[in-house]
């Protein structure tokens, strides 16, 4: 049997304040035609197939139409939830799904499987949705469960005693923060209090092969437990982490092989670094004019208008850093000291620049230019 692991689609999230539900749209086209191409049996969606909870309209449209077409590709779907989705939202319209086409978002189904046939016999696919445990906990009422480790360790021992039970092949699903990923800051929604909410590798032994979802960039934590990621860059933090989906074939005795296929990257991510004037200038960014930009200008003080600046030369410069190099050091004084300290208007102006700079007080030329004005308005009151 060949297995597709995809995830962490996050439809209707944006990039900088920009709609990215075309680029994924084309980059789900593409993933279409590589489930026809390798000729997939299964697709397996881990979680966080919208990135909020009541997503807008064209959303489903995007969700629907890639449904559809996987289908009809000749791969049986199976979605799970994850914890920017709304189980509701996202499986509200499951008993209406086209045959073959699974989404699993009730926690209480957890250790009841799509089980798909191959000449070999069954494959047993366990969709274990978000558990958030002050929610599920209910569900289970003697089972402990105050963490993400001690619900996804719940749901797994369901998990492997129905598929002990059942016998065959079996791959788990599952959307969480497990032992020993690297994570991109700021990107993965946090769903870890302190240590107690990564769960060990440990938790999922048992299946031939766990799809996990949560982290955007592809992790290979052992063999048979891995990461997919995101299809789409979300974050410059993710600038070099490649996209796109593991391509798993189970034989008769189960894992048999694990392959990565590379999804294209509508538009590259650049951060680019210098003064403005290097920035919107110099020759060396010249390949950064058609990628989406972080742009990070160095001079010792704010410039005027940055970013209109540099979206004449980068149509899609997307964030701009004030970044500068060269700052004085800490001396350790606060403002309230300096000003005490300053023994001349010029000295006091110095320490107010010190201080909105962030240690980078008056350059040469404007230290002529506030001596200038200080003089001028004393000369103006000497002659009242």
């Amino acid at each position: 049997m060949r297995i597709l692991h995809t995830s962490d689609w996050h439809i209707g999230r944006s990039f900088h304040g920009h709609a990215t539900l075309d680029a994924l749209g084309g980059v789900l086209e593409v993933l279409v035609g590589q489930v026809r191409e390798h000729e997939v049996d299964v697709v397996v969606v881990a979680g966080d197939v919208f990135d909020s909870a009541a997503p807008a309209a064209a959303c489903y449209g995007v969700l629907t139409g890639a449904l559809a077409a996987l289908s009809d590709a000749g791969a049986t779907v199976v979605v799970t939830s994850g914890n920017h989705d709304s189980s509701a939202r996202l499986g509200f319209q499951s008993s209406l799904l086209r045959q073959g086409i699974h989404v699993v978002t009730d926690p209480l189904t957890t250790g009841t499987p799509v089980t798909v046939d191959d000449e070999h016999g069954p494959v047993h696919f366990y969709g274990i949705p978000f558990l958030e445990p002050a929610l599920v906990r209910h569900l289970w009422p003697d089972a402990e469960i105050r963490s993400q480790r001690l619900a996804i360790e719940y749901a797994m021992g369901l998990v492997r005693v129905d598929a002990a039970r059942r016998g065959g092949r079996s791959v788990a699903i599952a959307h969480c923060f497990a032992a020993g990923v690297d994570a991109t800051p700021g990107v993965e929604r946090e769903i870890r209090q302190g240590s107690l909410d990564v769960v060990p590798l440990a938790a999922f032994d048992g299946p031939d092969y766990v799809a996990l979802g949560h982290i955007h960039g592809r992790q290979r934590l052992s063999d048979r437990v891995r990461y997919a990621g995101a299809p789409l860059h979300y974050s410059f933090g993710e600038g070099d982490k490649p996209r796109g989906s593991w391509l798993i074939d189970l034989d008769a005795d189960g894992l048999a092989a694990v392959e990565w296929l590379d999804l294209p990257v509508p538009r590259r991510l650049m951060t680019i670094r210098g003064s403005l004037d290097e920035l919107l200038g110099d020759e060396r960014f010249a390949e950064a004019t058609d990628a989406w930009v972080c742009a990070q200008y160095t001079d010792a003080t704010p410039q005027l208008d940055p970013m209109r600046r540099l979206q004449a030369r980068f149509p899609h410069c997307a964030t701009v850093m004030h970044t500068p190099e060269g700052l004085r050091g800490d001396d350790g004084l606060t403002y309230s000291r300096r000003v005490r300290q300053a023994r001349s208007d010029a000295e006091l102006v110095d320490a107010f620049l010190v201080h909105v700079r962030e240690g980078e007080g008056a350059s040469e030329r404007e230290s002529e230019v506030i001596r200038d004005v200080i003089d001028e308005r004393t000369l103006a009151e000497a002659r009242a």
